[in-house]
């Protein structure tokens, strides 16, 4: 597998795919997203990475604050620019209530019942999906992205939230503020 990784080594999604570059989820202002588990721009501990590596698929703890008072809803998107695809891999996608600070730890799990908190469909299957990045592509960025939105997605194409493909999730959702926090995963 590392021979893949380094032939891929160039290949990457980068930046611009990202859901914060998206016109509708860009611009507005600009809040606190911190993690007790990971400062920003750190390396991920093994547990939230994912169970086809050795991890534990365990989501970090997420905290944030100034969060404008007249957001309608909160959506939490982690993604991996990283990823040699066309598009930065989306790892996971929830809607959130607006009343929330914080997220425990494990609380995007599939099955985990959160309160106020609607963990959505991912690049692979549903819930947060750990690092798995491919054996000698170098280290890859996961982006934490919480957007404070301006209304509530109540559907998306006719389909509840649940059901619809992570981009027509994040492409009928608008902004008003947003939120990063990066932590980094590497397998050699």
């Amino acid at each position: 597998m590392a021979i893949i990784g380094k032939l891929l080594k160039n290949r990457r999604a980068g930046e611009d795919g990202l859901a914060s570059n998206l016109p509708n989820l860009a611009g507005g202002k600009t809040f606190e997203l911190t993690s007790p588990d990971f400062d920003h721009e750190s390396v991920l501990d093994k547990i939230h990475a994912s169970k086809r590596i050795g991890g534990q698929d365990l989501s970090p703890a997420l905290i944030w604050s100034g969060v404008p008072g007249d957001a309608a809803q909160l959506l939490l998107v982690v993604e991996d620019p990283d990823a040699p695809t066309g598009l930065p891999f989306v790892h996971c996608v929830a809607l959130l209530d607006p009343a929330l600070t914080a997220l425990p730890q494990g609380a995007l799990q599939t099955g985990t019942a959160t309160p106020g908190v609607r963990v959505l469909r991912s690049g692979m299957g549903r819930g947060y999906q750990g690092p798995a990045p491919i054996k000698g592509h170098g280290p890859h960025r996961y982006t934490f992205q919480l957007f404070a939105l301006t209304t509530t997605i109540t559907e998306v194409g006719g389909k509840s939230p649940e059901s619809a493909k992570p981009r027509d999730v994040l492409a009928a959702a608008t902004a008003g503020a947003k939120a990063r926090i990066d932590g980094f995963y590497e397998r050699l």
